[in-house]
């Protein structure tokens, strides 16, 4: 399809629109409170959005999950076993491929260069490749990554949703461009992050801190441009569905662009605390790719035969014994 290339040159330019979706776990408020809102699972669930809403993803990604997981998160994340918490996000893996083409020198002047050839006013080419790449984000939502069917179902709303936004978003403005294009430079700059090595030496805590700018301002980004996501994270609305002992489930409902978007999500409780499943499952699966440890003998292995008095022992063909 003619328009694919045009979508993946577009990509620094409009992947900061998309890259914030799944954390919108947040929306505008409704006339009347959730059934259940008071609820401790549903307060878990607006901890999480705080922490977004003060740009803390360092103090998301502590909240987000035990002590003990976080240090195993941690642990995995220096090894390359994993990045959560950045692989909640749909089109994770474009992240730091986007943070190396915004962090290289003179890469406001490419960029905007790439801009007035292919999208500078062509905003019926502009509406189409927002349009195929939200089919494209639906069909890797559908294929690829590792998330649940509940995941795979909301991502694929908010996906569409934002697809739809951009469809209509003054993408094709000059001006609103080179004012994105350099602060989403600065702000990729100011991170340091354009590669796994850099995330690896950075650790979980430390990358997120540095991505807290990126963060920023690819909110501010989408204000921008007409869909103020700060005021759709101040409007969280979230409700009791059911609670069996430490399990529970959360009903989250917000509006997005033109769509009201309802989901759920299941949590679990440990040493007193609410925590999302998926989290919990994220910190299980860095621990069990945890490299072995060297393997212990085994407890039947026969313990070496003592020495009878009027036997001397063997002496080893290479080593001398001294005998007094």
């Amino acid at each position: 399809m003619p328009i694919v290339p045009n979508v993946r040159r577009a990509l620094p330019v409009l992947l900061p629109l998309l890259l914030l979706a799944t954390l919108l776990a947040a929306c505008r408020r409704e006339p009347e409170e959730l059934a259940g809102a008071t609820s401790e699972p549903a307060a878990a669930v607006r901890e999480l959005v705080d922490h977004l809403r003060r740009d803390d993803l360092a103090g998301f990604a502590r909240a987000a999950v035990p002590p003990a997981d976080h240090a195993a998160l941690e642990t995995a994340w220096r090894e390359d076993r994993s990045r959560w918490p950045l692989t909640e996000l749909p089109l994770s893996r474009q992240l730091v491929p986007m943070l190396a083409v915004l962090s290289k020198p003179g890469s406001e002047q490419a960029l905007m260069r790439d801009f007035n050839r292919q999208f500078a006013r062509q905003e019926r080419d502009l509406r189409e490749a927002a349009r195929s790449m939200g089919l494209f984000g639906v069909q890797y939502l559908k294929k690829e990554g590792d998330y649940t069917p509940t995941q795979r179902l909301h991502y694929t709303q908010v996906v569409q949703t934002i697809s739809e936004w951009a469809q209509t978003a003054p993408l094709a403005d000059p001006a609103l461009a080179r004012n994105t294009i350099n602060r989403m430079t600065a702000a990729a700059r100011k991170a340091g992050l354009t590669s796994d090595a850099d995330l690896r030496e950075a650790g979980m805590d430390g990358s997120l801190r540095r991505l807290a700018p990126v963060f920023a301002e690819t909110k501010a980004s989408f204000a921008r441009y007409g869909l103020p996501l700060e005021a759709t994270l101040a409007d969280l609305r979230t409700g009791l569905v059911e609670q069996n002992g430490d399990r529970a489930t959360v009903r989250i409902h917000y509006p997005l662009g033109n769509r009201e978007i309802d989901s759920q999500v299941s949590l679990e409780r440990r040493e007193g605390r609410w925590y999302l499943s998926d989290y919990l499952r994220a910190a299980e699966k860095a621990r069990a790719t945890a490299p072995s440890s060297p393997p212990a003998a085994a407890p039947d292995t026969p313990a070496p035969e003592t020495p009878s008095p009027s036997t001397p022992p063997a002496t080893p063909p290479t080593q001398a014994v001294k005998r007094t």
